[in-house]
């Protein structure tokens, strides 16, 4: 399949946003899956059902209710961190990703487009922002929105995505590339690491509650690529 990277277009927008929205929310399922499997969470879990089953005068009913509240509470958890990001973005750079990528030497966003059966279709997307460093003015890319249709992934295309940032960002002098992910999202983590990323710092502030990433067991890893010493 001969897949080619190139410059977003305003007719891929329904494309693109589909293959973002998507592509984050498929996360969901497995952070809750982690966040409920945690030993102190099965332990909170079982503490819900026994105080409602007491509490119930021995009630299996009321038992299962407390008990589903505190599951449902580390879906909703789980399910904002992901969901409540799509929709923030949704409303910000990705809501216009020709006037914020586009508008600036700087910033760039891609799509990977191949032809199936005749058509055209985007199989991924990624996005860079080019920022400075505060303390020096040096300029470094900061890299968005990498995603990749679930049909195209261990093909090669994440890393050739992944490849053409990088040529961008040495292209424009960049001191250096950062990216941020969670840490249930393992593929990724694994893929920046063979892509030359190292770990550089890690906490719980996101763009969501820090009781709901709290409560997900999930933490924020900030990565960085140097190109210039």
């Amino acid at each position: 399949m001969h897949i080619v990277i190139r410059k977003f277009q305003p007719s891929d927008r329904e494309a693109v946003t589909a293959i973002f929205r998507d592509g984050l929310q498929e996360h969901i399922i497995p952070s809750f899956t982690h966040a409920i499997s945690q030993p102190l969470h099965i332990t909170v879990t079982l503490c819900f059902f026994t105080v409602g089953y007491i509490l119930g005068g021995g009630s299996v009913v009321l038992a299962l209710l407390a008990g589903g509240f505190w599951i449902g509470l580390l879906y909703y958890c789980c399910y904002e961190l992901y969901a409540g990001f799509v929709r923030l973005k949704l409303n910000t750079d990705m809501r216009d990703i020709a006037g914020f990528y586009l508008s600036s030497p700087d910033n760039y966003f891609w799509v990977a487009e191949a032809e199936i059966n005749g058509q055209p279709l985007i199989m991924g997307i990624v996005a860079v922002e080019g920022k400075e460093l505060p303390d020096s003015r040096q300029k470094y890319g900061e890299l968005f929105r990498m995603n990749v249709l679930s049909t195209s992934r261990r093909t090669g295309l994440g890393s050739r995505l992944c490849k053409t940032v990088i040529d961008f960002c040495k292209e424009r002098g960049f001191v250096k590339i950062v990216l941020e992910t969670t840490s249930t999202q393992t593929a990724a983590v694994a893929f920046y690491s063979k892509m030359g990323f190292t770990l550089v710092r890690t906490d719980q502030q996101a763009e969501a509650p820090w009781w709901g990433l709290r409560l997900a067991r999930n933490t924020m890893l900030r990565t960085e690529k140097i190109l210039q010493p």
